[in-house]
């Protein structure tokens, strides 16, 4: 009796971690974490299903302000640029209480006004639902850029709003008759709404077509259906794209920071078409197209990490964001790095692009037109300019960089001559050497894959332009003027003005030293071998600030979350806690990256160390707490870390299963003893991207204490070296 009771037990346990874990995907979902920033942009508590074009949340000036000012209908792009607005009472900021926030429904109470919110999406539809306690309805729908809105026929809300050369259009219901006075607020038109006491639905189509498209959408995707229809449909949504992945294990609270990241790893990119059409910003035309148009990404914060998440678990939807690309550049003329609902956008640096499509295709992602594609990144490249926030043809300083294989600096006091320099973001010269170097890397391998030698040649040597800002008396990436001199006085932790620009991009040297994702190999080699990049690394952690916080974040605001001069809030440093296992030390990766994960991501109101970036830096989270990286985009392989969770189930598009066993796993048992890759034991510490797309078991055996034996030796490192091909390691 006594072993078929412990069956028993065993058995409910496991039907109870089956419960917990399916409990934990959308309930596990907490849209409020980050809603207040460590120092620039808060997240927000949003409302949309997964890469859909309606999102709504409350607009107000972080999670602790206690007025919300309005709902937009939409928003547009980057950082928010809301479209429309609706809000109870006189359209003036209220109090709010008893909200109630989720991804696929959202509620809250205005005391003073007496009125009740609740709000739920489809793709391009909202529906809100007011309560009034104290009266007749009272609402008011606004423009909030240049543009008409009008209530006709009763019940019925039409609008346009015109932003950047283009325009948004909503067209709304009301549940029931309501009287309407149009009337301007400041610049913008704005309608005054009442109705009788009792409920007041409002359900609207948004589209970047026209009017008539707005209405098409709302009667396709809400016609009659109930807020609860539509709000039940948002939610097994939600539970459908989160139950990708199954977690079991861990703390509630982690399981909560999980999900939350792959919610906010889910909103872009954007998909505008609208019934088999949709709006180009990059030529201002209306397109038919039978596969899906997507739009809003960011790629300097999101080649990294959440678009390798996305080719991961839905590689069929990356294809078509591939060919969105495709398209922009056949429409507009331009790859674009960020990209809007309006166009292109002059933003950060780059022609990140390049390993997107080169991570891809390696990945086996392969329904997209590569050869454009390859088109549009070379032209980047070579004819385009490489200056931060610029489009265009290139300038003098680019013809410098090809020439020497450089961006150069301005020494100190040395005044700009060249016009085509942003006046705020500068030069830039260390992270544009280093980030095209990279770009440059993911070219030469799709020029190889298209059979081009020559280019593939030649890009190959603009890869090792990273070597060229490299200092061996500081063993640090260091900017050099136009004669080929160091930048002398200079202090790699403060120097460069705002941000660091004159020199680096919101980061200082010591994180930029390391950002050569395509060539560990050469760097650790060119810091005199691994055990002097290994103390380099250590340095990084423990280097201090050398004055006080307040002065540091004074000047770089988004190097947030400091490790010694290690920033945790900015994209560039996600990679550098896994270089230990290109230096023989893969236990100091499984220390460095379980100490992050707990000490700055938390389920609270600032539980994200910076910048959340759409969803860049929440993709780093989900691959870290399940235990894995991809380091370098564009090699098909993944680095191990530590596993947060006991088991990882990654339910793949192709109806296979891969799974990670790491029992006892917790914040103890942090160092992986033993890998085991379906059976076979690994003595290394990375696996291929096909070991999880033909499904298959990943076993890591955890302990308190270090395996240094695992992944020491220099044959089992990691494959990042700019002679390597992606081919050899699919």
């Amino acid at each position: 009796m006594g072993s078929v009771r412990k069956a028993l037990q065993v058995v409910l346990l496991c039907i109870g971690l089956v419960a917990l874990a399916a409990h934990a995907q959308v309930g596990s979902v907490d849209p409020t974490i980050g809603n207040i920033a460590i120092l620039l942009a808060p997240t927000r508590p949003t409302v949309y299903l997964p890469n859909s074009m309606v999102r709504v949340y409350p607009v107000r000036d972080d999670g602790a302000a206690d007025q919300i000012q309005f709902f937009p209908l939409t928003i547009n792009g980057h950082r928010g640029a809301e479209l429309f607005s609706i809000m109870p009472g006189d359209g003036s900021p209220a109090a709010y209480d008893q909200e109630i926030t989720t991804p696929y429904f959202y509620a809250t109470r205005f005391n003073d006004l007496g009125a009740t919110v609740e709000f739920t999406a489809t793709e391009r539809c909202g529906f809100f639902r007011f309560g009034f306690a104290h009266g007749p309805a009272k609402l008011v729908v606004s423009d909030l850029t240049a543009g008409k809105i009008r209530v006709h026929d009763g019940n019925i809300v039409e609008g346009e709003e015109r932003f950047d050369g283009m325009a948004a259009y909503v067209y709304g219901v009301f549940s029931k008759p309501v009287q309407a006075a149009e009337d301007q607020h400041g610049t913008t038109p704005r309608v005054l709404v009442s109705a009788d006491a009792g409920p007041l639905e409002f359900r609207y189509g948004i589209s970047f077509i026209s009017s008539e498209q707005a209405k098409s959408n709302l009667e396709h995707e809400a016609g009659s259906r109930s807020f609860e229809d539509l709000r039940d449909a948002a939610k097994a949504r939600w539970n459908d794209t989160l139950g990708r992945i199954v977690v079991e294990g861990g703390t509630e609270s982690q399981r909560r920071v999980f999900y939350t990241a792959l919610y906010r790893s889910s909103e872009r990119m954007i998909n505008i078409t609208e019934d088999g059409r949709y709006y180009s910003g990059f030529d201002h035309e209306v397109h038919t197209d039978a596969r899906p148009f997507y739009v809003d990404n960011w790629l300097w914060d999101t080649y990294r990490a959440l678009e390798p998440l996305q080719t991961l678990l839905h590689p069929g939807m990356e294809a078509d964001k591939l060919q969105s690309y495709v398209r922009m550049y056949q429409q507009g003329g331009i790859m674009p790095t960020f990209n809007e609902v309006t166009g292109p956008v002059a933003c950060m640096n780059g022609n990140h692009s390049a390993p997107w499509f080169a991570d891809a295709w390696f990945k086996g992602v392969r329904n997209f037109d590569l050869a454009t594609a390859y088109e549009g990144i070379r032209k980047r490249s070579l004819d385009s300019t490489l200056l931060p926030w610029r489009l265009g043809t290139k300038s003098p300083l680019d013809d410098f960089y090809n020439t020497h294989g450089y961006m150069p600096a301005l020494r100190p006091g040395e005044k700009e001559s060249y016009p085509q320099v942003h006046p705020f973001e500068k030069r830039q010269p260390v992270p544009v050497t280093l980030g095209n170097s990279f770009d440059d890397w993911a070219i030469a391998q799709i020029a190889r894959e298209l059979q081009k030698p020559q280019d593939e040649a030649l890009f190959l040597k603009r890869a090792g332009y990273y070597r060229n800002l490299f200092r061996t008396d500081k063993a640090m990436m260091w900017p050099k003027d136009e004669a080929g001199l160091w930048i002398e006085p200079l202090d790699p932790k403060f120097s460069g003005g705002m941000g660091g620009r004159d020199y680096y991009d919101e980061n200082n040297g010591y994180t930029y030293t390391w950002d050569v994702n395509h060539d560990y190999a050469g760097l650790i080699e060119l810091m005199g071998g691994p055990q002097k990049a290994e103390a380099h690394l250590d340095q990084l952690f423990r280097e201090p600030l050398g004055r006080s916080r307040y002065e540091f974040q004074g000047k770089f605001p988004d190097s947030t979350s400091m490790v010694g001069q290690f920033s945790m809030g900015n994209e560039p440093s996600f990679a550098i806690p896994y270089i230990y296992d290109r230096v023989g030390a893969p236990w100091k990766t499984q220390l460095r990256v379980r100490m992050l994960l707990d000490t700055f991501f938390k389920d609270t109101l600032q539980g994200i160390p910076g910048d959340e970036d759409g969803g860049g830096m929440s993709a780093f989270v989900v691959f870290s707490m399940m235990g894995f990286y991809p380091v370098t985009p564009g090699i098909p392989v993944y680095d191990i870390a530590s596993p947060v969770f006991e088991k990882v189930t990654i339910h793949l598009e192709n109806g296979k299963d891969f799974v990670i066993l790491a029992p006892g796993a917790s914040r103890q048992n942090k160092y992986v003893e033993k890998v085991v890759l379906n059976g076979k034991p690994l003595d290394r510490v990375w696996f291929h991207h096909a070991d999880i797309a033909q499904g298959g078991v990943l076993e890591l055996t955890m302990g308190d204490a270090p395996n240094k034996s695992l992944g020491a030796a220099s044959s089992s490192f990691p494959p990042d070296k700019i002679s390597i091909h992606p081919e050899d390691y699919k």
